[in-house]
């Protein structure tokens, strides 16, 4: 959190032994970041919600090679109101009513400069213990939250990971099932290997099965209607799994969804998931 000071760009060198966690400087620079961002906030309705530059604006106002020279954070907060904030859509803003429910809190941003500041890595116990239980508590509470049985919990035989994204539990809930499938598969061929969605599916699903090396011929995207309020139903999907079956193919893997971003369709969770159990086919249900 240290910084160099910085005269006509010229670098003290009095200061090449600085440390670059200093508490003290830390301290400072903190509060003018905080100011920042809490005046930001406080203002944040007279932008308009979307951002009026043209593509490539800011190319046009940003060196072309990464600075040689240090600058004050003082500047860099400058030109973060000159050139970021203007391209910016903003997502916390009262006036945005687009995609998802603004997330930002006060316990958010303090929770994760809390995180940033420890910057521990948790790959393995022994790496910082108190971030493998931390996980695992806190992914039991959720699936307690949710009344999943003991066999979801780390309690039980189950558990899980906390994911950056629902992108990424997509993927990895889809090489999961992928590696059961090839176990059960005699010999294993990722040829036929088939998954299935609805045509309201986040298009993060495409992306993940493409990236588990599922072929894109591969991939069934059922059609949804108004008639079923643009949700999955149990009946076409069968269908398709089935004539999976017959092609000589196996279909492994349902991505289902709680709230589509398209339409906010719910599929009925409860009849799709009778349908994989009698084919030994994995469910995952997008509830981003």
């Amino acid at each position: 959190m240290g910084s160099f000071s910085c005269s006509n760009g010229v670098l003290d060198s009095s200061e090449l032994d600085c440390n670059p966690l200093d508490a003290e400087e830390f301290r400072k620079q903190a509060h003018v970041v905080v100011d920042f961002i809490a005046d930001y906030y406080r203002e944040v309705e007279k932008y308009p919600v979307r951002s009026q530059m043209e593509p490539n604006y800011l190319r046009n106002k940003l060196p072309e090679t990464a600075p040689e020279r240090p600058e004050s954070l003082e500047t860099i907060l400058e030109d973060v109101k000159k050139y970021i904030i203007p391209g910016l859509t903003h997502w916390q803003s009262l006036n945005f009513f687009a995609y998802f429910p603004a997330t930002g809190s006060t316990a958010g941003f303090l929770g994760e400069m809390l995180c940033t500041a420890f910057n521990v890595v948790g790959f393995s116990w022994i790496a910082s213990p108190a971030v493998t239980e931390l996980e695992s508590v806190v992914t039991d509470w959720l699936g307690k939250l949710l009344s999943l049985p003991e066999s979801f919990l780390f309690s039980g035989t189950g558990g899980g990971v906390i994911h950056g994204s629902a992108s990424e539990a997509m993927l990895c809930a889809l090489v999961t099932a992928r590696n059961m499938a090839l176990e059960e598969l005699k010999p294993p061929n990722m040829k036929k290997l088939v998954v299935h969605s609805s045509d309201q599916t986040h298009a993060a699903f495409g992306k993940a099965a493409m990236i588990a090396g599922i072929s894109p011929k591969n991939l069934r995207v059922i059609p949804t209607s108004v008639a079923s309020d643009f949700a999955l139903s149990p009946v076409p999907f069968e269908a398709a799994l089935v004539a999976d079956m017959a092609a000589g193919l196996t279909p492994f893997f349902l991505c289902a969804t709680v709230g589509t971003t398209s339409s906010g369709a719910v599929d009925p969770l409860e009849g799709l998931g009778l349908v994989p159990n009698k084919y030994n086919a994995c469910v995952h249900v997008d509830a981003a």
